[in-house]
């Protein structure tokens, strides 16, 4: 083993941080996540070396990793006899991107494509077959849309919603429909199974979602879907205002502002657009 091997990993149990609180940690989880942090660091690493790393006995080593793996926190190449980071742990980080970049890293976009639509632009994330609100940026136009942060929106009724649900496999479609059913809110609301799987089609074909007055009479809202890093529909942006502004060439020119933006949010939050 070279020097400079020997330099980079420092042999023994190293020093935990301890709360201010006096709280001791649990010790097993405490281990386990010393664990997942060298893994990190490693890359791919043999049981033996990780043991030596952390400072733990091979078998309790094992122990940990073996749990972590159950939990998709740690993955083995029976090949290689190697140790690496497992899916769940990108899954989890992922999920922590998304709650401290989403908001704060699409506010510039959102604030760009205020600007160039001049219509209220907003991020909305999915939630338990809800669409929840999560920031705005509104017009200056008097007459305008305006949606609580927290507040939700049936799926089949929002633009969101629908952007979304048909970026969903069929199967998860089907089960949100069955959870939220497809109540009625304007005579435009698309309220049988049918009607609502024929829209879907032609936002896949096209790329964009239109809420033409399915939720709020008068209102329309043009929307796109963001993807996280696996390529998974997990939020959306749209423009939203008064029917009389979103003609057929202003929803077609919104519709190319909106794409983009959703396309840039998804980049921000390390997605795939």
């Amino acid at each position: 083993m070279s020097s400079e091997t020997m330099l980079k990993r420092k042999r023994g149990r190293p020093r935990t941080a301890r709360p201010d609180s006096g709280i001791m940690p649990v010790r097993a989880l405490d281990r386990g996540l010393m664990l997942l942090q060298a893994l990190s660091g490693e890359g791919r690493a043999r049981l033996s070396d990780l043991a030596d790393i952390v400072g733990l006995p091979v078998s309790t080593a094992h122990r940990l990793l073996a749990t972590l793996q159950q939990h998709g926190f740690a993955e083995f190449d029976e090949t290689a006899q190697e140790w690496s980071v497992g899916i769940g742990a990108y899954r989890t980080g992922t999920a922590y991107l998304m709650g401290t970049n989403l908001v704060d890293g699409s506010r510039r976009i959102m604030h760009r494509l205020m600007e160039d639509t001049g219509e209220t632009a907003n991020l909305a994330i999915l939630e338990d077959g809800w669409i929840v609100f999560v920031s705005q940026v509104e017009t200056r136009n008097p007459v305008r849309a305006f949606f609580r942060p927290g507040s939700r929106s049936p799926m089949h009724a929002s633009g969101i919603g629908k952007a979304i649900l048909a970026a969903l496999p069929e199967r998860e479609i089907a089960a949100i429909l069955r959870a939220r059913g497809l109540d009625a809110f304007t005579p435009r609301t698309l309220i049988t199974p049918e009607t609502l799987m024929a829209d879907l089609a032609r936002i896949r074909a096209r790329g964009w979602a239109l809420d033409d007055e399915e939720h709020h009479a008068g209102m329309r809202c043009v929307a796109a879907v963001i993807r996280n890093g696996f390529g998974e529909a997990v939020a959306g942006v749209s423009v939203s205002g008064p029917a009389g502004r979103f003609d057929d060439d202003s929803i077609v020119r919104y519709a190319t502002a909106v794409v983009c933006a959703a396309g840039e949010i998804s980049e921000v939050i390390g997605g795939r657009p």
